[in-house]
Formats: C-alpha cells, sequence, structure tokens
C-alpha cells in the first residue's frame, strides 16, 4: 500500500495554512486577537518517518521561519544525535507544533501557550496527509495532550517516565513524550538524570533506523 501523500494535497495544505490568518482575524475569543502579523512554521513532509510535534514557535523562530533555530533546537539536536543539516531536512523530519505561529508574550516575558484556534482547525488535516510517520515525538504537555489522549499521565514528568508503554502501543504512529529542550527545563534534566541515561539511546536509535538513507 502506498502510504506517502499525493503531493498536490499536501501543497494545497501548505498554502492554506501559510495564507491562515485566523488568530488574528476571527480569534476563539473576541478579546484574544493575535496582536501581530501571523506567520506559520511548519514542515510537511509526504516522506519523513518522524514528526516532531512541538508547541508553539518562539520570537526568533517566527522572525527567521526556521523551526528550533534557536538554543532549544541546538538542544533538541543533541538529544536526537543529528546535525542541522539532517535536522532540517524534511525527507528525515516533518516540524509541525501544536500552534503554527509565535502566540506573543505573556505579562512576565514567557511565551504564551499555542494559539487554541491551530490544533482544531489543522492538526488532524496535517496528520492526515502523513500516513508515512512511524515516530512522533510530543514534545511537552500541549503536543502529548494531542498525540495520547487519555494514556497521558497526570503530569509532564509521569507522562515521560511511562515512555515505554507509548513507544510499544499498536494504534496508531509510536509516541514518544519528551520535555521542552528549553533552558528552563535544565532544571528538570538534572532532577531527572534517568531521562538521559535510559530515553535518549533509545531516542538515537530510533532516529538513526527511521532517518536512514533508502
Amino acid at each position: 500500500m502506498d502510504r506517502t501523500a499525493h503531493p498536490e494535497d499536501m501543497a494545497a495544505l501548505r498554502a492554506a495554512i501559510a495564507a491562515c490568518r485566523v488568530c488574528r482575524d476571527a480569534p476563539a475569543k473576541a478579546d484574544d486577537v493575535l496582536p501581530h502579523e501571523p506567520r506559520p512554521v511548519v514542515v510537511i513532509s509526504p516522506t519523513a518517518r518522524i514528526l516532531i510535534a512541538g508547541q508553539a514557535p518562539g520570537l526568533r523562530v517566527h522572525e527567521s521561519g526556521l523551526p528550533f533555530n534557536d538554543a532549544s533546537g541546538d538542544r533538541l539536536r543533541t538529544w536526537l544525535g543529528v546535525d542541522r543539516a539532517v535536522f532540517y531536512d524534511p525527507g528525515r523530519f516533518a516540524i509541525v507544533p501544536m500552534g503554527l505561529c509565535f502566540p506573543g508574550y505573556d505579562a512576565h516575558g514567557s511565551d504564551l501557550p499555542p494559539r487554541r484556534e491551530c490544533a482544531p482547525l489543522w492538526r488532524a488535516r496535517i496528520m492526515a496527509t502523513m500516513p508515512q510517520v512511524e515516530l512522533v515525538l510530543a514534545i511537552g504537555q500541549y503536543a502529548q495532550a494531542w498525540h495520547l489522549g487519555a494514556a497521558r499521565a497526570a503530569s509532564m514528568t509521569e507522562t515521560v517516565r511511562e515512555w515505554r508503554r507509548h513507544l510499544g502501543r499498536n494504534v496508531g504512529p509510536a509516541v514518544l513524550p519528551l520535555p521542552h529542550p528549553s533552558w528552563r527545563n535544565t532544571g528538570w534534566l538534572k532532577r531527572n538524570p534517568w531521562f538521559e541515561e535510559e530515553i535518549l539511546p533509545e531516542l538515537q536509535g530510533w532516529v538513526k533506523r527511521l532517518t536512514a538513507e533508502i
């Protein structure tokens, strides 16, 4: 069975996403308008077998249009065991955050949560065009909530700790829950050394297998 998306369908989807202005012109809450011009940042691929499902682009990514083009991306690439050339090869990795645009900052200068309009509008449609995906890297609680549903634990830590169960599931692609690679989680990584000891070797094994040259 051909498990790749039809190129014309994917091209139309990319164009529709690029033109999306719902969070600015018709937000879920009338008083919650995106305060800047939307710039969806996604990498949708007909061949990539790994999907990186993050939270939402940060300001630097918004300005460059390149996903994970920041210190978080550097740490993520270290976790994956790949360089920038491999990471940004759309034949190997699809990158689709839960919120497609930079959501802005809160009063404390932290990134706001992903826009609530994005996932209901785009997520299922995007996933339907990429049936070849075998592994979803669910980064953070928002991606874990969508991709794991009721299988997600009460906390992000417990969800990540149960990684073996999610990788071994027999419905849809395997899902590996990960913490966000932000510097803000450095303390979490120090308190949970099992993450780097147990999960990273498994993650890098999957990446090596699924990104190998055909």
